[in-house]
């Protein structure tokens, strides 16, 4: 069996794969210069004859899906498998793996970090000395950006999968509340606190957004969530900028009405001059959608999809919690034999 891989993999990874299916051919998107095409992925795929398939950001399309052989499987090296084409693989019986928390120590991390920056005006006061500013006396930087410690805040969390729960865990060096929403999820661990969408937004002193794009997510959180906030409170997304509502967003932000917002997240990615409008603001904190972008992230993806690729070929079985359309490969009686 051929496996054709366009996601980045590591030298060690491959040759996993290679003992478990006898030959792995590695044409990495990233050395293509984009992700793969319709067009580009079915010569591959006919080029090497693969019955595999490991992708990242490539367009699984329903036409690639149909020239794969019934023994097929895809692999998406991501935490939503949004690039493929969910339905067709699963009519054929394809099953589809993917990687869910793979990056989420990166955004765990970059969220400590990035809340610790805004509260204590790191990047502001970086600028300020460089432009040759400090010219008062000793004291002049202590008062113009004296900030806020991140310790003992109320934390409020809009999501409690793995980011949020790595998030959570991270916090508790900082002795913070933690409250969440997340009506698919219980916790055990007591420290945190699940409770009311309407709570989190009015008793936290940050609030941070973990959801995926969804029909359901889409424009989820409005004015009246916005409105429930202290006026000192923070806003962070590094999930997706659709779940929220721009222009309600956009007007507690110039308003002043919290404190500010944190964002790795845009509408148009790249931004247009409607994101631009939200990035330019002084309250507002802006990083071009790199919570999850770290080299780190890589060796995460190639672990979590072997580990299940390992145990689906191995034991044969649909019990994978790494195989997105498990539920339906179930009901219909396919694709759980590697």
């Amino acid at each position: 069996m051929t496996v054709l891989i366009t996601a980045p993999y590591h030298d060690e990874g491959l040759k996993e794969l290679t003992e478990l299916f006898g030959r792995t051919v590695h044409r990495p998107w990233k050395k293509h210069g984009r992700a793969y095409r319709e067009d580009e992925l079915i010569r591959m795929i006919q080029e090497t004859n693969a019955s595999g398939l490991i992708t990242e950001l490539d367009e699984v399309s329903e036409r690639v899906i149909d020239i794969l052989p019934d023994t097929a499987f895809i692999g998406v090296c991501r935490g939503m498998p949004s690039n493929v084409n969910i339905a067709a693989a699963t009519k054929r019986k394809i099953p589809v793996f993917f990687t869910p928390a793979r990056n989420a120590q990166a955004v765990a991390e970059m969220f400590i970090g990035n809340v610790i920056s805004f509260l204590r005006h790191t990047y502001s006061s970086h600028q300020w000395l460089k432009d040759g500013k400090w010219n008062g006396d000793y004291l002049q930087a202590y008062v113009k950006f004296r900030g806020n410690e991140l310790t003992g805040k109320t934390v409020g969390l809009i999501g409690f999968g793995a980011v949020g729960q790595r998030i959570a865990r991270l916090l508790a060096a900082f002795d913070c509340k933690v409250l969440y929403y997340d009506p698919f999820v219980r916790h055990e661990n007591r420290e945190y606190e699940k409770t009311t969408i309407e709570r989190v937004f009015s008793e936290s002193d940050i609030v941070s957004v973990h959801l995926p794009r969804t029909e359901e997510t889409i424009g989820l959180i409005g004015a009246r969530h916005f409105q429930l906030m202290k006026q000192e409170a923070v806003f962070v997304n590094t999930s997706r900028a659709a779940v929220t509502d721009r222009e309600e967003l956009l007007r507690v932000l110039k308003e002043r009405r919290i404190k500010g917002a944190i964002l790795d997240v845009f509408y148009h990615e790249p931004p247009e001059s409607s994101d631009y409008e939200l990035i330019s603001l002084p309250n507002v904190l802006a990083t071009p959608h790199l919570a999850g972008a770290t080299f780190e992230v890589e060796d995460h993806h190639v672990k979590i999809l072997n580990g299940a690729l390992f145990k689906w070929k191995q034991d044969q079985t649909c019990s994978i919690r790494e195989l997105y359309n498990k539920r339906e490969l179930e009901t219909e009686g396919g694709g759980c034999n590697g």
